[in-house]
């Protein structure tokens, strides 16, 4: 069966006040243009999840609304504590945890670990887009990697083609 996950990490956020919480950065206008702009290009591609795994920041969850209501997406959305900088070891954890009946998941959440990750589960793909991805994983950034795979839980390191990489800077 062919899964399609989909990683996309928080647009770009405001700077966080020098002892103020991490967790609670909005998102800047860059970011919120640049939500705009892969959500067109989700749109358009026809990448649309089954489930949304979020980390609860504010950065995230404002990610997700812009882009879950522009390529209008009506699925379950999950927003997990352990998701908030998980690295790729607990963010692969989550994914061995979904549901099999989610065909395509969305995960947003934070670098490095998720751009650790998508470097980590995409063994093929284009040559210049995979050097691109682990290269840099910039914020807004998006990696669509697919799976012939039963379950989540199979999913493993260099397992996935690498479909898509999207960087914001490059659709405007």
């Amino acid at each position: 069966m062919r899964r399609v996950l989909l990683l996309l990490r928080h647009a770009k956020a405001k700077r966080g006040d020098p002892g103020g919480d991490d967790f609670d950065r909005a998102l800047n206008g860059r970011g919120r243009a640049a939500a705009s702009e892969i959500a067109r290009a989700m749109r358009a591609a026809g990448l649309k999840p089954d489930l949304a795994l979020c980390s609860p920041s504010r950065r995230t969850r404002e990610t997700w609304d812009l882009v879950g209501a522009a390529i209008d997406y009506s699925g379950p959305s999950r927003y997990e504590p352990a998701l908030y900088l998980a690295d790729r070891n607990k963010l692969l954890e989550a994914l061995h945890r979904a549901p099999d009946s989610a065909r395509a998941i969305a995960v947003i959440g934070h670098n490095p670990g998720l751009g650790e990750l998508a470097a980590a589960l995409a063994g093929k793909g284009r040559a210049e887009a995979l050097e691109a991805m682990r290269a840099k994983f910039p914020t807004g950034a998006l990696a669509v990697i697919t799976f012939d795979a039963a379950h989540w839980r199979d999913l493993a390191p260099g397992g996935g083609t690498l479909d898509r990489y999207l960087k914001p800077a490059d659709l405007s």
